[in-house]
C-alpha cells in the first residue's frame, strides 16, 4: 500500500512502452516503488522499458495488453490483479498521436486514434476501476493533454480523443469518491520526446522527465488535476474563452 509519506510501492502501467510512463517509473522506483507491471503490446519498446525498470532496481515484469481489445479488458483486469495482488497506482499511459493530415480524411485512421486514446482506454479503466474498488485503496493516474481542453484545427482528431478521455476520467473520479480510490488527471502541454520528434515545440513545452516529476508529486499530494508545466492552467483559462474565429486562426 501507499506508505505513510504518500509513496506507492506498486504500479500497473497501461501502455508500458510509453516514454512518459517510463519517466514516471524512473521517478517512483528510487522512492521504494518496487513492483512494476508494464502492460502493453509485445515488442522492442516494451522490452526496453522492462530493462530500464529492472536497472533501477524494480521487480518488473510485462503482461500483454491492447487498449483497443475491449473484449479482453475484463479478463485482463481480473488476471493481473489476481496474479500480482493489489496495486497502489494504475497509470493509464497508452495512446497515439496520429497524423492529422491523414486522419481527417480517413475514417479508419480517425477511428483508430479514438480507440487507442479514448474508447479503448476508457473500457480498460472501467475494468481496472472495479478491481480497485474491491481492494479499497489506490490511485488511478490518467495521462490526458491540454489538447483536449479545446480542440484546435491543427490537431482536432487527437484533441477530441483526449477530450473524451479527460471527461471520462473526471466522471470516474466522481464515481469513485468514498471508495478509497482517487483519480488524478495529468494535462501536459507539448512534450518534447519520441512521439513529437521532428515537430516544432509549442510554447510552454515540457519533457517526459518533468511529467514524471509532476505525476510523482501528484500521487503524494492526491491532486485531482495537474498541468505540466503548471502555468498552462492559467494559459488555458484564457485560451478556452477566445472567440472561435480567433481560435481557428491560431497557428498549428
Amino acid at each position: 500500500m501507499i506508505n505513510a509519506v504518500g509513496r506507492p510501492q506498486s504500479i500497473l502501467v497501461l501502455g508500458g512502452a510509453s516514454e512518459l510512463a517510463g519517466a514516471v517509473v524512473a521517478r517512483l522506483v528510487p522512492e521504494r516503488c518496487r513492483t512494476v507491471v508494464l502492460a502493453g503490446r509485445e515488442g522492442p519498446r516494451l522490452d526496453a522499458a522492462l530493462e530500464a525498470a529492472r536497472a533501477l532496481g524494480a521487480e518488473a515484469t510485462t503482461v500483454r495488453f491492447d487498449a483497443t481489445d475491449v473484449s479482453g479488458h475484463a479478463d485482463f483486469a481480473r488476471d493481473v490483479f489476481e496474479h500480482f495482488g493489489d496495486f497502489d497506482v494504475v497509470l493509464a499511459a497508452a495512446g497515439v498521436l496520429g497524423d492529422q493530415q491523414v486522419d481527417e480524411h480517413d475514417p479508419a485512421s480517425a477511428a483508430a486514434v479514438m480507440a487507442a486514446n479514448y474508447t479503448g482506454l476508457a473500457s480498460a479503466l472501467v475494468a481496472v476501476a472495479d478491481r480497485m474498488r474491491h481492494q479499497g485503496h489506490g490511485r488511478l493516474v490518467v495521462l490526458s493533454s491540454v489538447a483536449g481542453l479545446r480542440a484546435r484545427r491543427a490537431n482536432f482528431i487527437y484533441g477530441s480523443s483526449k477530450a473524451g478521455l479527460d471527461a471520462f476520467a473526471q466522471g470516474l473520479g466522481d464515481a469513485l469518491v468514498g471508495s478509497g480510490v482517487g483519480v488524478t488527471i495529468v494535462r501536459p502541454g507539448f512534450v518534447v520526446g519520441r512521439m513529437t520528434e521532428g515537430m516544432t515545440p509549442a510554447p510552454f513545452a515540457t519533457t517526459p522527465e518533468q511529467v514524471g516529476e509532476a505525476v510523482a508529486r501528484a500521487i503524494t499530494t492526491g491532486a485531482a488535476v495537474v498541468y505540466v508545466p503548471s502555468v498552462l492552467r492559467w494559459v488555458f483559462l484564457v485560451m478556452r474563452h477566445l472567440p472561435r474565429a480567433v481560435w481557428r486562426r491560431l497557428p498549428g
